[in-house]
């Protein structure tokens, strides 16, 4: 969701210049960060399929890639999925909307795993109550469940061609060439993410609305760079070089030479937001500006409603549009910051809900997204099978 905050000083190359070390260094992420990114090893003969399922189901979109899945294994047949109450964003999601969504995302993939192995997930929401951020789940529930998913075997079911995507499907975050989507590739993913009460949008080249798009999507971006707290949120999960990676497998990585340099001389200070004119924040901006005004594309999604229910429902929709994309050749990439509910980007919000015929009671935008072709880019990382059940 494009919060690589990087620090960028004057001399900065000079200072590079006189580090070979770091000048020579590789910025790929480390291995142990992206060892989940293997496909799991075929399922033994009375072995537990559910830590099959769960290797392709923790590799869904999550915001922030903060990963707040937590999985309870105890009863044979079922996958009881918790929200980590301690992996939430009170700042940029106060109302948890976009959690529920990555909630829903990795059940979608769970259910295309289940598939592959002739199950059908059978998945109930909310069994202890509807989630709610603010209230504590009830004793003896240490986190918030989710679904309650019972594995049943079924001779009818057949695999999803989507579940190919899997592996493939990653967020691109770059610049995205300036050619048209290919019909087909927009047909495709409309039909992966039909559910009731669900309605999909395009904005494509010779779109008179795409301007619109662009400028919510750049004054948005800005605000959540210069509000301080919403700032800090995001550096609080950045993840600068291959030890905080590989120690932590989540958030927001960065592992480019010169943030490296910086933050080993303390000169990269992630306690405190940068100002509106710092360097720090006025290069992100031109660079995301960039990439907006080349955005051949947008693709949206709006619900009827906006209960919790639905909102995991919307993640799980979302799941299999970036899937049906990535068989396309197609990249997306999350614009969440207008749909952020707290106060400085309330113009924003109402802005992208007015331009997609949504807000007012006609329905709620569950994700607006970049979309078009781009160069190959590599998966986060993530934290394995193991770090997500719970004991």
């Amino acid at each position: 969701m494009q919060r690589r905050p990087f620090l960028r000083v004057l001399g900065g190359a000079a200072v590079l210049a006189a580090t070979p070390a770091l000048t020579g260094c590789s910025s790929a992420l480390p291995a142990e960060a992206l060892a989940a990114w293997q496909p799991p090893a075929p399922v033994p003969p009375g072995g537990d399929v559910r830590r099959w399922l769960l290797a392709h189901a923790i590799l869904a979109p999550h915001s922030h890639n903060l990963q707040s899945w937590l999985v309870d294994l105890h009863t044979p047949g079922e996958i009881w999925l918790y929200c980590d109450h301690t992996r939430l964003l009170p700042e940029t999601d106060p109302h948890s909307r976009q959690i529920l969504m990555s909630q829903g995302t990795f059940l979608e993939l769970l259910h295309l795993a289940a598939l592959q192995q002739g199950l059908r997930a059978e998945v109930e929401l909310f069994p202890h109550g509807v989630f709610d951020p603010r209230t504590p789940p009830a004793p003896p529930h240490t986190h918030h469940a989710t679904a309650r998913v019972r594995l049943v075997p079924d001779a009818s079911v057949r695999p999803d061609p989507l579940f190919a995507q899997i592996f493939r499907r990653h967020t691109n975050r770059s610049a995205y060439e300036q050619r048209a989507p290919a019909p087909p590739a927009v047909q495709t993913i409309v039909a992966a993410c039909t559910a009731p009460g669900l309605r999909v949008d395009f904005a494509l080249p010779g779109n008179a609305r795409l301007p619109e798009h662009r400028a919510i999507a750049r004054d948005a971006w800005r605000v959540e760079l210069v509000t301080p707290r919403t700032m800090l949120e995001s550096l609080k999960v950045l993840r600068v070089g291959p030890r905080e990676i590989a120690a932590h497998r989540d958030g927001l990585s960065v592992n480019e030479p010169q943030p490296r340099l910086l933050a080993a001389l303390g000169l990269f200070d992630r306690s405190r937001a940068p100002g509106p004119d710092d360097m720090a924040v006025t290069q992100q901006v031109q660079d995301f500006n960039a990439k907006i005004e080349a955005t051949p594309a947008f693709f949206a999604m709006v619900t009827e409603t906006n209960d919790r229910a639905t909102q995991v429902r919307a993640g799980r929709a979302y799941a299999r549009a970036q899937l049906a994309a990535t068989a396309h050749g197609l990249s997306m990439h999350p614009l969440q910051q207008a749909l952020q509910e707290y106060p400085e980007q309330a113009p924003h919000h109402a802005a992208i809900h007015a331009l997609l015929g949504a807000g007012g009671g006609r329905g709620t935008v569950q994700m607006w997204a970049r979309l078009g072709y781009a160069p190959p880019v590599g998966p986060a990382p993530r934290r394995g099978v193991q770090a997500h059940v719970m004991a």
